[in-house]
C-alpha cells in the first residue's frame, strides 16, 4: 500500500486527524535534514502534498454532503404536501405544512472532525466560499423546481368566475403556455399558494444553513469547554499560521505548507521559526478566526440574497397584474412577502434591499392604480350627477360609524401593534438563526392574521370590493327615492335612511357624496393595512379630495350641471343639498386625518397636515360661497321685483282701485322668500339656514326701506296700499328664522330699517 493510499483510507475511515497526524510527521521530518541525501525518499515530498490535497478534497466533500445534501429530502416532503395542499384546495380542504424539528447536538458532533481537519490545513475559509456557492445554486435550483412542480396543479384548477386571465394565448412553438405565462393566468390564490411553499422550502434551507453557521460558530469559539477544545486551539493556531505562511510564499514556490503543521499548539510553537512571537501568533489566530467567521456568515447572507432574488423575479412576473387586484387578495400576496423578508433578513442577518424595493414599487403601483381607478370614476359621478337627494342605504352609515370612530382609532392602534408581531414571524431567534416553530406561537399568529383577514371582510362586505373590472368600475348610481329607493331597500333588505349621520349631526346625500364615502373608507383600507405607504395614500386622499371640491363647485355655483348632467338650471334646491354634501365631508377630514395619520412617519406628518388642513379650509370656503349664493339669489330676485314697483304704485293713486289685498309685489316677493326658507329649512341645518337669513332680513330692510321712501304717494287709498305692502313684507320678514339680534329699541323679531320705516310713514298707524 503506497502512502496516499494509506492517508486515504485513513480519512475513509472517519480518522481525518490520524490522516494529518501522519503528513504533519512527514513534512516536519522532511523540514528536517535527516532525509537528506537519501534518494529512496526524494518523491516523498510530492507525496505528501498530493496526500494533503486528497484529504483535503475529501473534507471538502463531506462537509458539502453534511452541510447541504443530506438535507435535500426536505425539498420533496414539502413539495408533496403543498400539492396535497394544492389539490386539496378544490375540495375545500386545507392541509397544513409543518417542518419537523432536528435535534442540533448530532449535526454539531459530525461537522467538527470535518471542520477540525479543515482548519488544521487552513482550507476551511476556501471551502465555505465553495460551500457558499453550492448552497446559493442548491437553493435557486429547490425554488425553480417548487414552481415547475406546482404549476400544473394549479394552472389546471379552475379560474374563479370573476377572474380573467391576462395570458392565455401559446407560445409561438405551440408548446403550450411559457412559465411566465402560466405564472401570469394564476388566481391571487394560487399564486399565493406557491409562494408559501417556496417560504417552507426556503425555510428549510435556511434551517440547515443556520445550523452549519451556529456549528461553526461554536466550534471556533473554543466549544464551551467541550473535549475537543483543545485540538480546536491547536488547529485554528496551526491553520493561522499556515495560511499567513502561504500567503507570503505563495509567489516563491506554490508550496502549501512551507513548514509542517502540528498536532498541538506547544509542538507548533517549539518548530516555528518566524511566528514563535506570541504577540504574532494571536494576531495571526484572531485574523484567521475572523476570516472563517466572515465567510460563514456570508455564506447564510448570499442563501438568503438568492432566495430574494428568485421571490423579487416571481413577483416581477406579475407586476402589471397586482396593482388590479383587490385589496384583500393584494394583501395577501404583500403580507406574505413582508413575512418572507422578516423571517430571511433575521438568518441572513442583512436588510435586503432588493426584494423590499421591488415589494415597495408593487404597492406604490397598486395604490397609484387604485387612486387612479378613483379619480377616474368620481369624475364620472360627478359628471353625472344630477343633485337630487336620495335615501342613504345602511351600510354607508355602517361607515361613518365604523371608520370614523373612536373605537376604529383604539382597534387601528391594536392592528398597528398585531402587524409588528406578525411582522417579527416566522422561525426566528432575535440572534438571527433559525429555530423550529413553536406550535403555540404559530396558532396565535394564525389567529392575530386571521381576525386581521375576518376585519377586512366584514368591512369589505359592507362596501362594494374596493376595486373591480372595468365593467364593474362603471358610475355607481344610490336611486333616489323618488325613484323607488325604499321599495329597492325592502327588497334588498337593507334599511335605508334619509340622512347620513355624523356626531349626531344629520346630512341629506346625493350619489356622488355616497360614493366619496365609500371611496374614503377604501383609502383608509389601503393606509391601515399598506402602513408602509401611508403617506402616499395621505396624498391621494387629498389629491381626491380637492377633485371632489373643485368639481363640485364647477358643476353647481358655476352652473357645469347644465352642460354635462342635462340639467336645466341650477335652483336652490341644488345648492343646498350642494351644501349638505361639502359640509358632511368638511366635517369628517378632521376624523379621516386622524385615522390616517396613525401610520404617517412622523417626519411626514407636518407637511401632510398642512396640506389636508388647506383642503378642509377649501371645503369651507366654499360652503360659504354657496350660503352667499343662495343669498344673491334672493337679492337678485329683490331687485327684479323692485323694478316693477313704480309701475304698480301708479295704480294705487287710481280712485276705482279697491282691492284690499297687498300688492302683487309684496304677494310675490314673501312668496318667493316664503318657498326659499322652505327649500332651506328643509335641507340645510338651522345654523346655516338662520345665517343665511340673516344676511337676507338686512337686505330687506336696507333696499325696500329705501325704495319706498323714494314712492310719491299722493292720495289716502296709496297710503293704505302702500300701508298694507309694508305690512305684509315685515309679517314675512319676522317670521324668518334669523338669528339677528334685536337693537335694543324694540323686542321684535328681525326688527330693522324698514320697521323704522313704518313708524316715521304711519305713526301710531302702524300698529
Amino acid at each position: 500500500m503506497s502512502f496516499h493510499d494509506f492517508v486515504v483510507q485513513l480519512v475513509a475511515s472517519g480518522d481525518c486527524a490520524g490522516a494529518l497526524d501522519v503528513t504533519d510527521d512527514l513534512q516536519q521530518l522532511l523540514a528536517g535534514d535527516e532525509l537528506t541525501g537519501l534518494h529512496c525518499f526524494r518523491h516523498l515530498r510530492d507525496h505528501v502534498t498530493t496526500s494533503i490535497d486528497s484529504v483535503n478534497s475529501i473534507l471538502s466533500s463531506e462537509f458539502l454532503r453534511a452541510s447541504i445534501h443530506d438535507a435535500g429530502d426536505r425539498d420533496v416532503i414539502i413539495l408533496s404536501k403543498a400539492k396535497s395542499w394544492a389539490s386539496s384546495l378544490m375540495n375545500g380542504k386545507v392541509v397544513e405544512i409543518k417542518l419537523d424539528d432536528e435535534e442540533t447536538s448530532n449535526f454539531r458532533e459530525l461537522l467538527l472532525p470535518i471542520v477540525v481537519g479543515l482548519l488544521r490545513t487552513a482550507k476551511l475559509p476556501s471551502v465555505l466560499r465553495i460551500y457558499r456557492d453550492t448552497l446559493t445554486a442548491d437553493m435557486k435550483t429547490a425554488i425553480k423546481n417548487a414552481v415547475a412542480e406546482l404549476l400544473p396543479i394549479l394552472v389546471a384548477r379552475p379560474l374563479e368566475s370573476d377572474f380573467t386571465p391576462v395570458e392565455r394565448t401559446v407560445d409561438a412553438d405551440g408548446g403550450g403556455l411559457s412559465l411566465a405565462s402560466k405564472l401570469r393566468s394564476l388566481t391571487a390564490e394560487s399564486f399565493v399558494q406557491i409562494l408559501g411553499a417556496i417560504f417552507k422550502i426556503v425555510q428549510a434551507h435556511l434551517m440547515r444553513a443556520a445550523e452549519v453557521k451556529r456549528a461553526i460558530e461554536w466550534i471556533m469559539n473554543n466549544l464551551d469547554g467541550h473535549y475537543a477544545a483543545d485540538s480546536v486551539a491547536a488547529a485554528i493556531a496551526v491553520g493561522s499560521a499556515a495560511a499567513e505562511a502561504a500567503q507570503g510564499n505563495d509567489s516563491q514556490d506554490g508550496s502549501l505548507f512551507p513548514f509542517p503543521t502540528q498536532k498541538s499548539s506547544t509542538k507548533m510553537q517549539s518548530s516555528q521559526g518566524k511566528t514563535n512571537d506570541p504577540g504574532t501568533a494571536s494576531s495571526m489566530s484572531r485574523s484567521f478566526r475572523a476570516d472563517v467567521l466572515r465567510e460563514n456568515a456570508e455564506a447564510v447572507f448570499a442563501a438568503c440574497d438568492a432566495a430574494h432574488g428568485r421571490w423579487a423575479k416571481l413577483l416581477g412576473v406579475r407586476a402589471l397584474l397586482h396593482p388590479k387586484l383587490r385589496l384583500q387578495e393584494f394583501l395577501s400576496i404583500y403580507n406574505i412577502t413582508q413575512e418572507f423578508i422578516s423571517a430571511t433578513e433575521k438568518v441572513g442577518g442583512r436588510v435586503g434591499y432588493s426584494i423590499r424595493g421591488t415589494l415597495q414599487s408593487q404597492a406604490k403601483a397598486f395604490v397609484d392604480l387604485q387612486h387612479e381607478m378613483r379619480m377616474t370614476k368620481i369624475k364620472a359621478v360627478l359628471d353625472q350627477e344630477t343633485w337630487v337627494e336620495v335615501d342613504v342605504p345602511d351600510e354607508f352609515q355602517s361607515i361613518i360609524t365604523s371608520v370614523l370612530s373612536s373605537e376604529t382609532l383604539v382597534s387601528a392602534e391594536l392592528d398597528a401593534s398585531q402587524a409588528d408581531i406578525i411582522a417579527s414571524h416566522p422561525s426566528a431567534s432575535t440572534d438571527g438563526s433559525v429555530v423550529p416553530v413553536n406550535e403555540t406561537l404559530a396558532a396565535q399568529e394564525q389567529l392575530v392574521r386571521k381576525a386581521s383577514v375576518e376585519k377586512l371582510n366584514n368591512v369589505q362586505g359592507k362596501l362594494h370590493p374596493l376595486s373591480q373590472t372595468a365593467e364593474s368600475n362603471k358610475t355607481d348610481v344610490v336611486t333616489s327615492s323618488a325613484q323607488g329607493n325604499n321599495k329597492n331597500s325592502k327588497d334588498r333588505g337593507k334599511v335605508a335612511s334619509q340622512k347620513l349621520f355624523h356626531e349626531g349631526v344629520g346630512y341629506h346625500m346625493v350619489n356622488c357624496g355616497l360614493i366619496m364615502v365609500k371611496m374614503l373608507s377604501e383609502y383608509i383600507d389601503m393606509n391601515n393595512y399598506l402602513p408602509a405607504l401611508s403617506s402616499e395614500v395621505v396624498h391621494r386622499v387629498v389629491e381626491i379630495l380637492k377633485f371632489f371640491n373643485t368639481r363640485t363647485c364647477q358643476l353647481v355655483l358655476g352652473a357645469g350641471a347644465m352642460q354635462v348632467s342635462g340639467l336645466k338650471s341650477i335652483t336652490s334646491k341644488h345648492l343646498a343639498l350642494a351644501s349638505q354634501v361639502i359640509s358632511f365631508t368638511y366635517s369628517i377630514i378632521p376624523e379621516i386625518r386622524q385615522v390616517l395619520f396613525l401610520k404617517v412617519p412622523e417626519t411626514r406628518k407636518a407637511l401632510l397636515v398642512s396640506e389636508i388642513d388647506r383642503v378642509a379650509q377649501d371645503y369651507k370656503v366654499h360652503r360659504d360661497e354657496i350660503h352667499t349664493k343662495l343669498v344673491q339669489i334672493m337679492r337678485e330676485r329683490l331687485f327684479v321685483h323692485l323694478r316693477g314697483l313704480p309701475q304698480i304704485v301708479e295704480g294705487w293713486n287710481r280712485p276705482e282701485d279697491a282691492d284690499p289685498q297687498p300688492s302683487q309685489f309684496a304677494r310675490s316677493l314673501t312668496k318667493e322668500v316664503g318657498y326659499l326658507q322652505r327649500v332651506l329649512s328643509r335641507t340645510l341645518h338651522e345654523s346655516d339656514v338662520k345665517a343665511i337669513f340673516r344676511q337676507v332680513v338686512v337686505i330687506f330692510h336696507s333696499q325696500i326701506s329705501e325704495a319706498f321712501s323714494r314712492l310719491e304717494i299722493s292720495t289716502p287709498q296709496a297710503k293704505d296700499r302702500l300701508h298694507r305692502d309694508v305690512a305684509q313684507i315685515l309679517g314675512c320678514i319676522r317670521s324668518l328664522p334669523s338669528d339677528n339680534n334685536s337693537s335694543g329699541e324694540s323686542s321684535t323679531p328681525n326688527w330693522g330699517q324698514l320697521d323704522e320705516f313704518l313708524a316715521q310713514k304711519f305713526g301710531a298707524e302702524a300698529d
